[in-house]
Order: structure tokens, then sequence, then C-alpha cells
């Protein structure tokens, strides 16, 4: 084990303690919704871990995501994948992506060049890959969809707060995945 990661594993261990917390997540600020959808992935189980190619100890690529019809008076979908376990303020936003056409039922990295891509907490608009504080136990990835009754007004690099501000009072029904994941001890 190398010096390094000695450093930032006994770093992950004495911040296990501090997380975001699920109550901070984009699908608890919105409430309950009286319309659902199911969202589900070839790649990994609710609440089972995401795939190593997912991780930024593999590829690093967003795992393909599939959902069921959203509701007919939806106009426009957008996912936000949030780490609430990360040991920050706020949850780590992974992807954010929104102006997904309601005809559209699967997402993964190739077809989010059809939609728009936000600013992850890195300020990057591309998927940031799960990499947890070594140490820091296990990060639950939840992958939220949210179906919204009227299209978003044209938000220009967009980050979680302004899209948050921009569903407000939108969202007909939400669908939440939850992958998992922690990192390799050498």
């Amino acid at each position: 084990m190398s010096i390094a990661h000695k450093v930032a594993r006994l770093a992950g261990q004495a911040l296990t303690s501090m997380r975001a917390g699920t109550e901070k997540l984009a699908s608890r600020r919105f409430g309950a919704t009286t319309q659902t959808m199911s969202l589900t992935s070839d790649a990994f189980e609710n609440g089972a871990p995401l795939p190593l190619s997912s991780t930024v100890d593999g590829e690093g690529v967003p795992p393909r995501l599939e959902w069921s019809d959203p509701p007919e008076a939806a106009r426009e979908l957008v996912l936000i994948c949030e780490d609430p376990d990360a040991p920050k303020p706020e949850p780590f936003v992974h992807w954010l992506v929104y102006d997904i056409s309601t005809e559209t039922r699967s997402l993964d990295a190739a077809s989010a060049t059809h939609a728009r891509v936000g600013q992850n907490s890195r300020l990057k608009a591309e998927f940031a890959p799960a990499a947890p504080p070594p140490g820091h136990g296990t990060h639950h990835y939840h992958f939220q969809l949210f179906a919204l009754r009227s299209p978003l007004p044209t938000i220009h690099s967009a980050d979680k707060a302004a899209l948050l501000k921009a569903t407000d009072g939108k969202v007909l029904a939400k669908a939440e995945l939850i992958g998992t994941y922690e990192r390799h001890k050498e």
C-alpha cells in the first residue's frame, strides 16, 4: 500500500461520521408525488453495488438506466445522481441530465448527448464516477428521475441549485434507483 493511499485511507476513516445526509437529496426536497415511475438498470440491482465500470477504479462511465412510461401529462424528464454519504455539507452530484424527451426510456453515456448535461460537483458537464474516500465506508448513489409537467426554461451550464429552482412545482412523478460502492482495500 502506497504512502498516499495510507494517508487517504486515514483521512477517510477520520471523516466516517461526516455525511451530507439523505434529507438533502433532490428527491426529498420535492416531497411526495401522486404518480410514480420505475427506474432500473441491467448493470446493478436496487441497493446493490454499482458495476466497477461506473467507478473511479474502472472506466468511470455511467450505468445504463431504463424507466417505465412517464405520466401522460409529462413534458420533460430530469435525472440527478447524488451521493448523500459524501463528507460535505451537500450531497455530491455525480450526474445531472435534463431536457430529456418524454419519449426516451433509457439513458447512458451515449444517449445523454441527446439531452443537456449539467454541472456535477466537480463543475464539469459530465458523469463523475463513484469515488468515495478510501476507508470512509459504503457510499450510496441515488439515481433520481423526475417527470415534469412543463418544460424547463433555457438553463445554460445548469448546476443542482439552478435545476432545483427551475423544477420547483413542476414534478409530476419520480423514481429512484440506488447503487452502492466502497473503495477497494489494498
